[in-house]
């Protein structure tokens, strides 16, 4: 009905503050263009095959009082859409940017194409309480130009076996050095109990380097990716002697056959298959995982698996930590357009809609549903899905759209997902993140991604025994030469500058 007025009003030539393009039918003067401002578009990214359906828009806008405009990006061309979208301008008054390191985007959002939304944060309950690591990581030149999303800041862990070492009498180990004698245990002594030598200690898999074995760096005290020395200079952590330190613990593992021998070339659905068929028993990991195990196990031999979620390994004197996986907890920006929003009075309506949809009502609507449609709750306190078809098609879609991952737990019949929940959220508080994420360097936007790609190499090489760590010396020499120092120059400057 209000539509079909305003363009009555807009016929009458009464209300040309009505008469719009649609994506943004408001006025730019003072207060009232804020009173005004009853819709708000979105430039979204899909995750799923089709947009949703269903009432779940509807809903939202019933809580957050604003009618919603969603333009929704496919995942598989968000690359190409947002770069021609920046390009052009052609955006929206929301436009959810989640690719951190896409060069344009880091460009787009230091041209001053959008609002640095920092000074008003702290208006908003929900935004006034995003974390000091999260709103560091989502910098850009100092600024903060779009509200980050928010995601738990570390998932890693050490996934143990428990049956494993229930049948072979060992502790839970909390130190590197015991998780080797683990190891040990897992490949010589027969964990399972079938007399035949059939296991190993750890299960690892071909993204090593970026994933598996930078967690277990971490442990070492290596520091994320990058780190800043005492004399202000940020250099790759691959640099640190610690990093060193950890290859050679872990090498000291492969070479005594405590791991899969192919971990190399191991893709992760392998690894998964190669644990759930009960021939290996430790993994670094996201702590959710444990539950993929289990259900790939049920009906199998290995049906009875049992998983100890460790996030507290130690070692030597380096005090407890944890290397973030997802990038300091922040997955992306919900970045606001000067030329779509273009007052003060309209942002602070957007950001008013941002911090309403992190209130439990709308958030439990973007995750579960509608209830008595999508769920109901049992009398444990657990949403049960009514219809997995129905959910995917009228919920899912949602989810990458929700502006934090954080509002509240939803508990489970699973076990393994509340405790792996309950593990997360204490990794917070240890969490490492990437310090050179806020910073700016034109070298490594052009080449990092073709630079690192020889040290990586030579990390698999020197697992495998067919270099020395003299070879891998040599690797990072000539990452350094080929355009690596200059990556270290450029981040230093940015860094000391902002300092």
């Amino acid at each position: 009905m209000k539509k079909q007025l305003a363009g009555l009003l807009c016929a009458a030539g009464l209300l040309m503050a009505a008469c719009g393009d649609g994506n943004n039918s408001i006025g730019t003067e003072g207060t009232a263009a804020a009173e005004e401002k009853t819709s708000i578009s979105w430039m979204a990214m899909l995750h799923t095959a089709a947009p949703p359906s269903g009432e779940v828009t509807e809903k939202l806008e019933a809580y957050t009082g604003v009618d919603i405009d969603f333009t929704w990006v496919p995942d598989a061309s968000k690359t190409e859409r947002l770069n021609a979208a920046l390009a052009s301008k052609s955006l929206a008054d929301i436009v959810s940017l989640a690719e951190i390191t896409n060069t344009t985007v880091r460009s787009s959002l230091a041209s001053g194409m959008f609002w640095d939304v920092e000074p008003y944060l702290k208006d908003y309950p929900n935004l006034a309480n995003i974390s000091e690591d999260r709103l560091e990581s989502s910098r850009i030149d100092g600024k903060i130009y779009g509200v980050p999303y928010q995601k738990p800041i570390a998932r890693y862990g050490v996934l143990v076996r428990k049956d494993w070492l229930d049948n072979l009498g060992l502790a839970v180990p909390s130190t590197l050095e015991e998780l080797e004698k683990v190891a040990q245990a897992f490949t010589e002594d027969d964990p399972d109990g079938n007399g035949v030598d059939d296991t190993v200690g750890f299960v690892e898999r071909d993204e090593s380097f970026n994933v598996g074995f930078r967690s277990l760096s971490g442990y070492f005290g290596a520091d994320n990716w990058f780190t800043i020395t005492e004399d202000d200079e940020v250099i790759p952590s691959f640099m640190q002697p610690e990093y060193k330190e950890a290859m050679e613990w872990f090498r000291n593992i492969y070479a005594n056959g405590w791991m899969n021998s192919d971990f190399a070339v191991m893709a992760k659905n392998d690894q998964k298959n190669y644990i759930v068929q009960g021939k290996g028993g430790i993994v670094l990991s996201g702590l959710q995982e444990v539950r993929n195990y289990v259900d790939e196990a049920a009906g199998t031999a290995e049906e009875h698996m049992e998983w100890e979620l460790i996030n507290d390994i130690t070692y030597g004197d380096v005090e407890r930590r944890i290397l973030s996986d997802t990038n300091g907890g922040m997955g992306g920006w919900l970045a606001i357009p000067k030329d779509n929003v273009k007052t003060e009075d309209e942002l602070k309506v957007v950001l008013q809609f941002i911090n309403d949809l992190m209130d439990e009502e709308p958030f439990t609507l973007m995750t579960q549903g509608i209830e008595g449609e999508h769920y109901e709750i049992d009398d444990d306190g657990v949403y049960v899905r009514l219809d997995d078809t129905k959910w995917q098609q009228e919920v899912q879609p949602f989810s990458s759209s929700r502006p934090s991952e954080l509002v509240t737990v939803f508990p489970s019949s699973n076990p393994y997902v509340n405790l792996a929940n309950e593990k997360i959220a204490e990794n917070e508080a240890y969490a490492v993140i990437n310090p050179a994420q806020s910073l700016t360097s034109e070298t490594y936007d052009k080449s990092w991604s073709s630079l690192i790609e020889g040290v990586a190499d030579a990390y698999y090489q020197y697992m495998t025994g067919e270099i020395d760590m003299d070879g891998f010396d040599q690797a990072v020499e000539t990452f350094r030469k080929n355009g690596g120092d200059q990556i270290i120059e450029e981040y230093s400057a940015d860094y000391q500058a902002q300092q």
